[in-house]
């Protein structure tokens, strides 16, 4: 196990694991003053960086897929996708998002209804309307444009440049140097990757296991307690260690296949089953808002929050930013997983598919999840925000879902959603955490380091679990992801840097321009299967191939 293993890596990422997570452990009264102090000394310092990264990853995307770089290809002339377009979707959009989009899917509107942005009047029909559109707004375009700053140079450097490993130092040499990539300032740019890699898991996985925990005694009529919720835990890291063990076309690929036709399907149960008209118009309004509004989303700060008589909301800080820092500690672990899984195709698919099928894949949730239980509140056949106030989120969940008919099979069929979605993120960050530890990464890292990764990773989560509280997760993911802002921008300086450099020795290339001249020989949309034949002008019909 240890003969490929890049030490200084390895043992740097377990240390400052165990650093922070026995003090926490040993220590959980102190460890939640802590964390709470930091949360608000970096969301009040950095709070601004945050949102100037979110609007700068996208406006990198939009110029990638439109600039010569989006042309090159990842891989040699001949080399085809490893897998196929659906596969793919599935795959970046399971190991990108979760399980907590099916949580916050259903739960996020009933905060934004009480505390709306913009200064709004809560329960008013424009904050509404704001609240069944900003949780697309979190889960769309700005958070998978900050997962791909670090998937396009590890996919350029993997598939382009042919570098047998995978680990953020080796993006960043075009900036560094290959000196400084490879020396100690290299082996902590990689330490501080995977435990940002280890605090955004923390954060799902905290979020996740009480969830996973009510439902299943919901199902099966226990009281959920702190040993069902370890228990639960253990379950969900022994899955994923099970798909981590098998690799990515054995594991990873299968369950996110299984995954995606499962959410599909309750997604459709539920659209069908509840209000269908009142969900897509929902649904359509919320695109429009946010589309119209997302600069303005994108930026808001509430600066005059904490100067005279204006009222300081915190909404940004408690969401915006909590979102944009939660994105950015995934970045690694997905960005990388989208880069290992992209091959054979153009860095503008890889970029343009990634938001088009993450986008789409929340935007769904939130429509038909969201929008069916901001229907239950409006109508008043459940009061769906006072259950939230007066239990937990969780116990809100799940009510939302115990008004729909077959309601045991539903939740059955989400509880195992849930499991199967955390089972995918977390063997791909298992898959990324061993393959960024390795020296070599000839096909795949080892199965035992795959594993150790796998088990490792649920001790953060478990030392969260003591502390307890929404606020605490949100911690984990803020904090951890201070110094990855600036190593954003470093991945997206050395992505142009590598490749205008290697377009310059390129011959002759344009962009493809296609001229439609040769056609089949049947036309299909014909009634006699004929090209027609040539109108009134006298034009030709076009010149079949024979």
């Amino acid at each position: 196990m240890f003969s490929n293993i890049h030490k200084p890596i390895f043992f740097g990422s377990l240390g400052l694991l165990l650093l922070v997570t026995l003090p926490l452990i040993l220590f959980p009264d102190m460890g939640r003053v802590w964390v709470m102090a930091a949360q608000g000394f970096v969301s009040q310092n950095f709070g601004m960086l945050y949102l100037g990264m979110g609007v700068a990853s996208l406006g990198f995307m939009i110029y990638i897929v439109f600039s010569d770089i989006g042309q090159i290809k990842l891989g040699d002339v001949d080399s085809e996708p490893e897998f196929s377009l659906l596969s793919w979707g599935a795959m970046l959009f399971a190991a990108g998002i979760g399980g907590a989009v099916v949580f916050w899917g259903m739960v996020e509107w009933m905060y934004y209804l009480q505390d709306p942005p913009f200064h709004l009047e809560p329960f008013s029909e424009e904050a509404t309307a704001w609240a069944a559109t900003y949780g697309m707004f979190h889960w769309g375009p700005i958070a998978w444009s900050i997962y791909l700053v670090p998937a396009l140079p590890m996919a350029y450097f993997l598939h382009v440049r042919k570098h047998r490993v995978l680990r953020i130092s080796e993006a960043i040499r075009p900036v560094l140097g290959e000196k400084l990539a490879r020396s100690w300032l290299g082996d902590i740019i990689n330490v501080l990757f995977i435990f940002g890699m280890l605090g955004g898991g923390a954060t799902s996985l905290g979020i996740l296991v009480p969830l996973i925990n009510e439902g299943l005694g919901n199902l099966f009529g226990f009281t959920p307690n702190t040993a069902s919720q370890l228990a639960v835990l253990g379950g969900t890291t022994a899955l994923f260690a099970i798909s981590a063990w098998r690799g990515l076309k054995g594991g990873i690929e299968v369950l996110s296949d299984i995954n995606m036709w499962l959410g599909l399907a309750v997604l459709a149960f539920i659209l069908v089953m509840g209000p269908t008209v009142f969900i897509l118009d929902t649904g359509l309004n919320s695109i429009g808002l946010m589309l119209s509004n997302l600069v303005r989303m994108a930026t808001w700060t509430e600066p005059f929050g904490s100067l005279g008589d204006f009222r300081d909301t915190g909404f940004t800080e408690s969401w915006t930013i909590f979102y944009w820092a939660w994105w950015l500690v995934f970045a690694p672990t997905v960005g990388l997983f989208i880069a290992r899984i992209s091959k054979g195709r153009r860095i503008k698919t890889m970029v343009a598919g990634a938001m088009f099928f993450g986008s789409l894949g929340c935007a769904l949730f939130f429509i038909i999840l969201g929008n069916y239980g901001l229907y239950l509140q409006l109508s008043g056949a459940l009061d769906v925000i006072a259950i939230m106030n007066e239990s937990s989120a969780n116990a809100a969940f799940y009510a939302v879902l115990g008004e729909l008919p077959l309601t045991w099979l539903v939740t059955l069929a989400v509880v195992v959603l849930l499991s199967i979605f955390t089972a995918t993120t977390f063997d791909s960050i298992a898959y990324i955490l061993s393959s960024a530890a390795e020296k070599n990464l000839e096909e795949e890292p080892g199965k035992f380091h795959r594993l150790f990764w796998a088990f490792t990773l649920s001790l953060l989560p478990m030392s969260l679990l003591f502390l307890g509280g929404l606020e605490t997760l949100q911690t984990a993911s803020i904090v951890s992801g201070v110094p990855l802002l600036l190593i954003a921008v470093l991945l997206m300086m050395s992505m142009v840097r590598a490749a205008k450099y290697d377009l310059r020795y390129q011959p002759d290339y344009s962009e493809p321009e296609i001229n439609i001249e040769e056609f089949p020989e049947n036309d299909p949309w014909s009634e006699d299967g004929t090209w027609e034949l040539p109108d009134e002008s006298g034009s030709e019909p076009p010149k079949p191939l024979s």
